[in-house]
């Protein structure tokens, strides 16, 4: 990976639908070779090109963040398990006081409570959970523009 892969990887993290004649001419290429390459950044897996959105919005009223304590031995088995839950968006391995970050996207509060008790807490090696519900985004991945109430942040 070089400077120009970087460049393009910088201007689809901005906007993943930017048109390939609108980078070439940014840096200064020509478009087939932008195309080549976001082609072979996408086959080796360097990035993915998805939209993000603002769960909020998407009627997602109990979004949250659960960090998870794991028995030794068990971390692998236990992520998983959790990774293949619908409900989460994002899964991490982390260090300090807790093993994993978990963010799920939940309904409402019930469908968040039942989350948490009736499957997560049922999976092996898990010895204990502390829940942070998202109440509010200010900013999101790449620029990517949340609501808050309604409205749109902006710069």
């Amino acid at each position: 990976m070089d400077q120009i892969d970087l460049s393009i990887i910088e201007h689809l993290q901005k906007d993943g639908r930017k048109p390939f004649t609108d980078i070439a001419r940014d840096l200064g290429i020509s478009e087939g070779t932008v195309r080549n390459r976001v082609s072979r950044l996408l086959d080796e897996r360097v990035i993915q090109i998805v939209g993000l959105a603002d769960p909020l919005s998407l009627g997602f009223d109990a979004p949250a963040i659960i960090g998870v304590k794991v028995q030794p031995g068990y971390l692998e088995r236990a992520a998983a398990e959790i990774g293949a839950f619908p409900e989460v968006s994002y899964l991490i391995m982390v260090s300090g006081e807790f093993d994993l970050f978990v963010e799920v996207m939940c309904r409402d509060r019930k469908h968040l409570g039942d989350f948490i008790n009736k499957r997560l807490h049922q999976v092996q090696g898990i010895n204990q959970t502390q829940s942070f519900v998202i109440l509010g985004t200010y900013k999101m991945a790449y620029g990517a523009l949340p609501t808050i109430n309604g409205f749109e942040i902006r710069d």
